[in-house]
Formats: structure tokens, sequence, C-alpha cells
């Protein structure tokens, strides 16, 4: 073999080393391209049920004239974590923010001399009907003492009212609600409902919500 066909041979080699190298890099870069693919799903249904306690635990504050400023920038903050798939940090930002407004509500019944009905009773007297207010929402109107004095008997109302309450989330100013009487039986299937609800969406009617109509 001459010099011109070695050096013809050593340029042969040296670009197809090139190649090789070239492509074996692109293949390591697409690994973590294809890993780094999956999409940010949103929150988890524990996260969504945390935020939605919290909001609805504030609005139950807030009607009493008692929210804390910071509380309702927390639920804020907890919804954006969670936008952004950060569901661990979501999660403890959504149970601080309950936990705020909890005690905020205790310490307005300590210096009421009064305690938070936690637990269903039967209804003997009461209100009999109620119109909804800006602002209102089923936990908190259920949470009223003239009503049942505990947020988490709101299914009653949405079952006695189903015919204008389309989403159990969803309620509007000027709707009047019939505020139905309970037996213990029956006020123990709706917080068990309340407690056990599972994931929602504004807007749409759950599947564990029609399944507690049909009960």
């Amino acid at each position: 073999m001459n010099a011109k066909e070695l050096l013809k041979f050593a340029a042969i080699a040296a670009i197809t080393a090139g190649f090789l190298t070239v492509a074996g890099c692109a293949t390591t870069e697409e690994t973590p391209m294809e890993a780094s693919a999956e999409e940010c799903m949103g929150a988890t249904a524990e996260v969504k049920n945390a935020i939605y306690a919290a909001k609805l635990k504030n609005a139950r504050t807030r009607n009493l004239g008692l929210e804390w400023r910071e509380t309702a920038k927390i639920i804020e903050t907890a919804e954006k974590a969670a936008e952004e798939c950060n569901n661990a940090r979501a999660l403890i930002l959504a149970n601080k923010a309950e936990d705020e407004a909890s005690d905020a509500i205790a310490a307005f019944h300590a210096s009421q001399g009064t305690t938070e009905v936690e637990e269903a009773a039967p209804v003997a007297e009461g209100m009999d009907s109620y119109l909804v207010v800006e602002g209102d929402n089923l936990w908190n109107i259920a949470g009223k003492d003239s009503v049942y004095g505990n947020p988490y008997q709101w299914p009653l109302i949405y079952k006695a009212n189903s015919g204008q309450i389309k989403d159990a989330d969803l309620i509007y100013a000027g709707q009047f609600f019939e505020i139905p009487k309970s037996s213990m039986a029956e006020a123990d299937a709706a917080i068990q409902h309340a407690k056990t609800r599972g994931a929602w969406i504004l807007g749409e009617t759950e599947a564990s919500d029609l399944d507690y109509l049909a009960m």
C-alpha cells in the first residue's frame, strides 16, 4: 500500500469514527428527553380534597367575619403548587390553611363559651328553608347554628334540593333551598359521604354524589 492509499484510508477511518461519535451522542441525548416527556398531571385526588376542605373551612370563617388574611394566601399558594405537580408541598399548605381556619373558629367559640359541633344529631327545630347569598356554599350553610351546626351534613341539603343543584360545589345567590329534618341514620349517611366523597371537578356532577343521591 503506497503513501497516497494510506492517507486515503486514514481519512475514511477518521470520518467514520466521527460519525459514530456523533451518532453515539445523539443516542445518549434522546434517553433523558424521553424520560422527561412525562407531563405534569396536576393535583392528586388527596390534594384536591385537602384544598377543597381548606376553602370550605375558610369560607366558614369568612361567613363568621373571622377570616385570617394569610389563610387565603396559603390556599392560593397550595393551588399553584398543585398545578406545578408539587403535591407534597400543596398538601402541607392546604392542611395548614385548614388548621388556621379551624383555629379561628375554635377561638370564636371559646370567646362565646360554645363549642363547634362535629357530629350529627337529629334536627328537631331550626330553619326549614334558606335563601342563598353571595359567598355561600353547602358546607357553610350546613355549618350555621340555625341550620345543622355541622358542615359535614351538607349532603342533606344537596339531596333535598338536587333538582336545582347540578354540582354540589356550585350554588348561586338567589337559590332557595329546603332544609330537611333528618334522622340520626340520614345524618350519619350524609357525614359519611361528605368525608369519603373522593375527587371532584368544579362544574361536574361527581359519580360519588350520584351514588349518594340514589341511596
